[in-house]
Protein backbone atom coordinates (compact mmCIF):
# COMPACT_ATOMS: atom_id res chain seq x y z
CA UNK A 1 0.00 0.00 0.00
CA UNK A 2 2.89 2.65 0.98
CA UNK A 3 4.42 1.31 -2.30
CA UNK A 4 1.22 2.25 -4.58
CA UNK A 5 0.83 5.46 -3.02
CA UNK A 6 4.77 6.61 -3.48
CA UNK A 7 4.59 5.63 -7.15
CA UNK A 8 0.75 7.52 -7.33
CA UNK A 9 3.14 10.86 -5.61
CA UNK A 10 6.29 10.29 -7.64
CA UNK A 11 3.72 10.09 -11.19
CA UNK A 12 1.90 13.47 -10.17
CA UNK A 13 5.36 15.30 -9.25
CA UNK A 14 6.70 14.13 -12.44
CA UNK A 15 3.78 14.98 -14.88
CA UNK A 16 3.72 18.70 -12.40
CA UNK A 17 7.52 18.98 -13.75
CA UNK A 18 6.84 17.82 -17.26
CA UNK A 19 4.06 20.49 -17.84
CA UNK A 20 6.08 23.00 -15.94
CA UNK A 21 8.93 22.47 -18.58
CA UNK A 22 6.00 21.78 -21.56
CA UNK A 23 4.68 25.27 -20.85
CA UNK A 24 8.12 27.12 -20.34
CA UNK A 25 9.46 25.84 -23.67
CA UNK A 26 7.83 28.22 -25.93
CA UNK A 27 8.89 31.41 -23.59
CA UNK A 28 12.81 29.98 -23.66
CA UNK A 29 12.45 29.35 -27.10
CA UNK A 30 11.54 32.79 -28.19
CA UNK A 31 14.38 34.67 -26.01
CA UNK A 32 16.65 36.29 -28.09
CA UNK A 33 20.12 35.79 -28.62
CA UNK A 34 21.19 38.69 -27.19
CA UNK A 35 19.72 38.31 -23.76
CA UNK A 36 21.19 34.90 -24.43
CA UNK A 37 24.62 36.26 -24.01
CA UNK A 38 24.55 37.53 -21.31
CA UNK A 39 24.57 33.85 -19.53
CA UNK A 40 26.24 31.27 -20.57
CA UNK A 41 24.30 28.99 -18.75
CA UNK A 42 20.77 30.07 -20.09
CA UNK A 43 21.92 30.29 -23.49
CA UNK A 44 22.85 26.50 -22.82
CA UNK A 45 19.59 25.31 -21.13
CA UNK A 46 17.47 27.31 -24.43
CA UNK A 47 19.60 25.30 -27.06
CA UNK A 48 18.70 22.21 -24.73
CA UNK A 49 15.12 23.03 -25.20
CA UNK A 50 15.22 23.94 -28.73
CA UNK A 51 16.21 20.32 -29.48
CA UNK A 52 14.16 18.85 -27.38
CA UNK A 53 11.39 20.62 -29.40
CA UNK A 54 12.05 19.68 -32.03
CA UNK A 55 12.52 16.10 -31.29
CA UNK A 56 9.10 16.44 -30.22
CA UNK A 57 7.19 16.35 -34.08
CA UNK A 58 3.65 15.16 -34.00
CA UNK A 59 5.05 11.29 -34.58
CA UNK A 60 7.35 11.01 -31.69
CA UNK A 61 4.72 12.61 -29.80
CA UNK A 62 2.33 9.76 -30.57
CA UNK A 63 4.89 7.06 -30.14
CA UNK A 64 5.89 8.83 -26.76
CA UNK A 65 1.95 8.66 -25.71
CA UNK A 66 2.24 5.02 -26.55
CA UNK A 67 4.44 4.16 -24.23
CA UNK A 68 3.22 6.33 -21.50
CA UNK A 69 -0.33 4.51 -22.01
CA UNK A 70 1.18 0.99 -21.93
CA UNK A 71 3.37 1.89 -18.93
CA UNK A 72 0.03 3.15 -17.31
CA UNK A 73 -1.70 -0.29 -18.25
CA UNK A 74 1.13 -2.12 -16.65
CA UNK A 75 0.96 -0.43 -13.88
CA UNK A 76 -2.37 -0.71 -13.38
CA UNK A 77 -2.68 -4.45 -14.19
CA UNK A 78 0.35 -5.22 -11.34
CA UNK A 79 -1.94 -3.12 -9.27
CA UNK A 80 -5.04 -5.26 -9.94
CA UNK A 81 -2.99 -8.13 -9.46
CA UNK A 82 -2.04 -7.06 -5.85
CA UNK A 83 -5.66 -6.11 -4.49
CA UNK A 84 -6.77 -9.39 -6.33
CA UNK A 85 -4.09 -11.39 -4.12
CA UNK A 86 -4.95 -9.27 -1.35
CA UNK A 87 -9.03 -9.77 -1.75
CA UNK A 88 -7.85 -13.88 -2.19
CA UNK A 89 -6.33 -14.05 0.85
CA UNK A 90 -8.86 -12.17 2.80
CA UNK A 91 -11.89 -14.67 1.51
CA UNK A 92 -9.86 -17.20 2.61
CA UNK A 93 -9.65 -15.70 6.34
CA UNK A 94 -12.98 -15.29 6.06
CA UNK A 95 -13.63 -18.81 5.66
CA UNK A 96 -11.33 -20.09 8.22
CA UNK A 97 -12.68 -18.03 10.67
CA UNK A 98 -16.47 -19.14 9.52
CA UNK A 99 -15.72 -22.68 9.48
CA UNK A 100 -14.46 -22.01 13.32
CA UNK A 101 -17.28 -20.85 13.93
CA UNK A 102 -19.45 -23.26 13.19
CA UNK A 103 -17.02 -25.79 14.43
CA UNK A 104 -17.95 -24.04 17.90
CA UNK A 105 -21.79 -23.78 17.39
CA UNK A 106 -22.21 -27.30 16.96
CA UNK A 107 -20.25 -28.26 20.15
CA UNK A 108 -22.05 -25.09 22.14
CA UNK A 109 -24.78 -26.97 20.83
CA UNK A 110 -24.35 -30.27 22.52
CA UNK A 111 -23.30 -28.92 25.59
CA UNK A 112 -25.81 -26.94 26.01
CA UNK A 113 -27.79 -30.14 25.21
CA UNK A 114 -25.58 -32.28 27.54
CA UNK A 115 -25.91 -29.20 30.28
CA UNK A 116 -29.94 -29.38 29.57
CA UNK A 117 -30.84 -32.49 30.47
CA UNK A 118 -28.43 -33.11 33.63
CA UNK A 119 -30.73 -30.17 35.16
CA UNK A 120 -33.84 -31.95 33.59
CA UNK A 121 -32.85 -35.17 35.46
CA UNK A 122 -31.94 -33.20 38.67
CA UNK A 123 -35.45 -31.95 39.15
CA UNK A 124 -36.94 -35.08 38.55
CA UNK A 125 -34.96 -36.59 41.55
Amino acid sequence: MDELISIIILGGSLTGIGVIIVRKIPVLCEISEEECEESIFLSGIIDLFRKIRNKFTPLHFNIFLQKLLSRIKILVLAVERKTDIKLQALREEAKRKKEIISDNYWEELKKAKKSSLRKKKKKYF
